[in-house]
């Protein structure tokens, strides 16, 4: 249930007190907006109001704070450096896009990567689960690989150099430490 600031600056200091009344069932949200008005019109808090008001609304500034691990970042900016390797190897590439399936598959590949290079540095912990399952998928892909460091080797080194990234990618995020709820 979203609260909104506004409707309560609307209300009586009287009607807003019912708000940090330990008997009041209003979302926390709600009293945490009370107490702000409530302050800023000058009323003055006893020390048992303040426990209450910090008990009620400190869930809600839990849910809200997200912590980026440092592996977070440095895996979203690995992955983005895949989706880099994979525009170059397109461009050396291009006389292989000839059809529009082609640049299609290319498109969403690379919309992948760079999704998933989003999500990692926004912290997503699903992600980690998809990457790991992509890339077992990917292993199937090695003789194309190795047929294109054969063929195209600059493709090749490009393609082996993605892998190893992404290898590297998952084992950072293997290495965030589990929060622990208490």
């Amino acid at each position: 249930m979203d609260t909104k600031k506004s409707a309560l600056e609307k209300m009586s200091s009287q009607e807003l007190e019912k708000y940090i009344n330990p008997e009041s069932k209003f979302v926390p949200q709600a009293v945490q907006f009370a107490h702000e008005i409530l302050q800023s019109r000058g009323r003055t808090f006893s020390d048992q109001e303040l426990a209450y008001i910090i008990s009620k609304t400190a869930d809600l500034n839990k849910k809200q704070e997200i912590i980026i691990h440092p592996n977070h970042t440095r895996a979203s900016q690995i992955m983005y450096l895949c989706g880099v390797l994979g525009i170059v190897s397109i461009i050396l590439n291009y006389e292989q896009f000839n059809s529009g399936i082609a640049i299609s598959i290319a498109a969403a590949t690379l919309a992948f990567i760079f999704g998933m290079g989003y999500l990692i540095g926004k912290g997503n912990e699903v992600v980690k689960y998809i990457l790991i399952i992509t890339f077992a998928l990917g292993l199937f892909g090695i003789p194309s690989m190795l047929a294109n460091l054969a063929f195209y080797p600059l493709l090749g080194i490009i393609s082996i150099i993605q892998t190893l990234l992404q290898l590297w990618v998952i084992i950072l995020l293997i290495r965030i430490p589990k929060n622990k709820v208490a």
